[in-house]
């Protein structure tokens, strides 16, 4: 039962992030879309955790924060909000690099994950009218 409200709050919690994120057509009309591949790493025999590609779209919501997939994490996770922000101010169209979660696992902070990213982003055509 506890695991199920525990559940309830966090998807809750989700919910809000999101309203308050916004459409990626809201905060960035500029974008018609995004690829971002990230690799996972841990600190283990076998460092790739997982590979994922996620597909933005103008209607997606504009949240980029990703959990960590290491079990018993708390508080960590993948910002890359600020990330795509200067991406998209600078009109960057990719950009590579890496973030280390910052939560705690059984209440040690320590390097335990890791992700490398690639973000693509597409712009919208602007056309020019001549007079």
């Amino acid at each position: 039962m506890a695991n199920r409200q525990n559940y309830a709050l966090k998807m809750e919690l989700k919910r809000q992030n999101n309203a308050v994120a916004g459409l990626v057509s809201e905060r960035f009309p500029t974008v018609s879309g995004m690829v971002i591949n990230m690799t996972y790493y841990q600190k283990s025999v076998n460092p790739v955790l997982m590979t994922r590609t996620l597909n933005v779209f103008p209607t997606s919501y504009a949240c980029f924060k990703m959990d960590c997939m290491i079990k018993g994490c708390a508080g960590g996770g993948f910002d890359l909000t600020s990330i795509i922000n200067d991406m998209v101010k600078t009109h960057k169209k990719v950009k590579k690099g890496a973030v280390s979660c910052l939560g705690n696992v059984d209440t040690h902070p320590s390097e335990h994950a890791s992700i490398e990213y690639e973000t693509i982003i597409r712009y919208k055509k602007v056309l020019k009218v001549n007079h």
